[in-house]
C-alpha cells in the first residue's frame, strides 16, 4: 500500500495516467524478455524501450515478467488470492495491470519527493529514465480511482468483475512487484501483493453519523456486512489522537466511521483465511482434530502507526501458530489522493501486503525460492482452493564460499548492486548472501567487506566443480563491474 499526498494532474501527467494499463499474460517465457545488444534497446513483455544510464533491469528479473504465478490456479500465491478475492465480492478485482509503468505512476502520482530513497537505482529496477518495473501495486492506484471517476472503458474493462463497483469505488489489486533487495530465504527480488480501497460518499457518511450514534453506526456497519467475527479476539487499544490524527480536510466523525468499518472488514477476511488454513494443517496431522471449534480464535491486535500515505494509521497483527504475524499497513486515505482523482466527495481507507510472507506461513513453504519452482514435486502438492502444508521433498547440502574485498574509495557502494550481481551470475542456485565481516583499516582508512555466498539447489546436489566455476564468475564481475579490489 502506497498511497501518498499528491499533486493535480494536469497536462501530459493527466494522459499518462489514464492511459490503459496494459494487460500482461505472457505465456512463453521465452518472449517475455528480449535485449537487443549494442542497439540501445530492450524488449518487455512486447514492447521495445530505449535504454539509457537508468537502465539496470537485468535479464534474470526481466525474465519473471512472463511468468505469471498469480494466474496459475495450482500456485500457493494464486489460491490465496482467489481466497482474499472471495472475501470481498461487492469490490472490483484487478490482477492482470503491466508491471511497467512510468516514473510518474510510481513515484509523482503518489506524492514521492525527488529525493526520496525510493526513487534511487540502488533501490529500484529501471528500464529507462522515465519507465520501470513497479516497485508496489499503489503505482496504479490514482490511475484506478480516476478511471471510475471518468468511465475511462479501456481500464475499468480490465476488472475480472467490473459490475461488483462500476465506478471503482471499491477495488482489490493483486500484482508482481519488483524491488532490488538481500538474498536470504525470505526476500526475493520479485514478490507479489495486494492492495484493497473502499471509498465512501461522504455526504452518505454525515446523513448516517447524524441519524445514529457512533456506537450504533458501526453495529449498523457490520450487520449491513454480514461479517462473522466469532473467531476474532480482538486487542486494539488505538486511540485517534495527535501522534496519529485525523486530517485536516476531515471530521472526527467521519474518521471514526472509515476506520470502524475497515477494521472490521480486515478482522473478518484475515481470521477467514487463518480458519482454512488451521483446519488444513489439523487435517494433515490428525483428522479427529478438525471440528467447528478447532483451532478457530485467533487474537487479532492492532497498533497504531506512522504512513506519510494514511492519516490516521495502523498495523494489524494475528497471534497465529504461536507468533504474531504483521499482516498488513493500513489506515485512512490522505484525501488528497481522492482529491486528484476528480472526487473529492468521498473518502476511503487503503491496506496492503505482501502475499508471499502470509503464503509461507499458510502452506508451510520454508524458502521463498520455491515459489517460482517448476518441479513438479512442488507444483504437484498443491490444489486451486486448497491450503494444505508443504512437503519437504528434498534437503540438499549446502556449498558455502566467501568472497572479500576492499571498497573502492572514490565510489559509493551499494549492497543491493552486489546481490543482483550475484543473483544474475548465479540465478536460484544461491540460497543466501550475509555480510560475515567488516573491517577498517587504522593506518589507510580502507574499509574491507567479507560475504558469505550460500550455494543450495532446491532439487538437486550441487558439486564443488560446478560451484567453483560460478564463484570465480561472480568474483570477475565484483571487480570488473563494481570497482572492488578482492582480498
Amino acid at each position: 500500500m502506497l498511497l501518498l499526498s499528491v499533486r493535480k494532474t494536469t497536462g501530459l501527467a493527466a494522459r499518462l495516467l489514464l492511459r490503459p494499463a496494459v494487460i500482461h499474460r505472457t505465456a512463453a517465457l521465452s518472449t517475455s524478455c528480449i535485449r537487443h545488444k549494442d542497439s540501445g534497446k530492450i524488449e518487455v513483455l512486447g514492447s521495445t524501450y530505449t535504454t539509457d544510464k537508468w537502465t539496470n533491469a537485468t535479464s534474470a528479473i526481466l525474465s519473471k515478467t512472463g511468468r505469471d504465478l498469480l494466474h496459475q490456479p495450482s500456485h500457493p500465491l494464486a489460491i490465496l488470492k482467489e481466497m482474499i478475492f472471495a472475501e470481498f465480492p461487492t469490490f472490483v478485482h484487478y490482477d492482470s495491470l503491466s508491471p511497467v509503468v512510468n516514473t510518474y505512476q510510481n513515484f509523482d502520482s503518489l506524492g514521492f519527493a525527488k529525493d526520496h530513497p525510493g526513487r534511487a537505482a540502488s533501490d529500484t529496477y529501471y528500464i529507462n529514465a522515465d519507465t520501470l518495473l513497479r516497485t508496489h501495486t499503489s503505482a496504479h492506484q490514482l490511475e484506478l480511482l480516476a478511471a471510475g471517476k471518468q468511465s475511462n472503458k479501456g481500464i475499468l474493462a480490465q476488472a475480472r468483475n467490473a459490475q461488483a463497483a462500476p465506478a471503482n469505488e471499491r477495488f482489490l489489486v493483486a500484482a508482481d512487484v519488483y524491488r532490488r533487495d538481500e538474498i536470504d530465504a525470505s526476500h526475493y527480488p520479485v514478490f507479489h501483493q495486494m492492495e484493497g480501497v473502499c471509498t465512501f460518499s461522504r455526504a452518505e457518511v454525515r446523513e448516517h453519523l447524524c441519524r445514529e450514534a457512533a456506537a450504533s453506526a458501526t453495529a449498523a456497519t457490520t450487520d449491513a456486512l454480514n461479517l462473522d467475527m466469532s473467531a476474532a479476539q480482538l486487542l486494539d487499544t488505538t486511540q485517534i489522537g495527535d501522534t496519529n490524527p485525523v486530517q485536516p480536510e476531515h471530521t472526527a466523525g467521519e474518521v471514526e466511521f472509515v476506520a470502524a468499518h475497515m477494521k472490521r472488514t480486515m478482522n473478518s477476511m484475515v481470521v477467514h483465511i487463518l480458519t482454512k488454513a488451521s483446519a488444513a494443517a489439523a487435517a494433515a496431522t490428525d483428522s479427529t482434530q478438525v471440528s467447528s471449534g478447532a483451532a478457530t480464535q485467533f487474537p487479532v491486535r492492532w497498533i497504531d502507526a506512522f504512513f506519510p500515505f494514511t492519516s490516521p494509521s495502523w498495523e494489524m497483527e494475528v497471534l497465529f501458530r504461536g507468533d504474531w504475524l504483521e499482516i498488513c499497513g493500513c489506515g485512512v486515505m490522505k484525501q488528497a489522493i481522492l482529491d486528484d482523482a476528480g472526487m473529492p466527495d468521498r473518502i476511503g481507507w487503503a491496506f496492503g501486503f505482501g502475499l508471499e510472507r502470509l503464503a509461507m506461513l499458510l502452506f508451510g513453504v520454508p524458502d521463498i525460492r520455491l515459489f517460482w519452482s517448476t518441479d513438479p514435486r512442488f507444483v504437484g502438492q498443491f490444489s486451486p482452493g486448497q491450503i494444505n502444508t508443504f512437503r519437504p521433498f528434498s534437503r540438499h547440502p549446502p556449498c558455502p564460499k566467501d568472497v572479500s574485498f576492499w571498497l573502492p574509495a572514490d565510489t559509493e557502494f551499494h549492497e543491493n548492486d552486489l546481490m543482483d550481481l550475484v543473483r544474475e551470475t548465479a540465478g536460484d542456485l544461491v540460497e543466501g548472501v550475509k555480510l560475515i565481516d567488516l573491517f577498517t583499516h587504522p593506518k589507510t582508512s580502507k574499509t574491507s567487506r567479507c560475504y558469505r555466498i550460500n550455494y543450495c539447489s532446491m532439487d538437486r546436489n550441487v558439486k564443488h566443480e560446478e560451484i567453483n566455476a560460478i564463484q570465480d564468475k561472480v568474483r570477475d564481475r565484483i571487480v570488473s563491474q563494481l570497482g572492488v579490489t578482492l582480498r
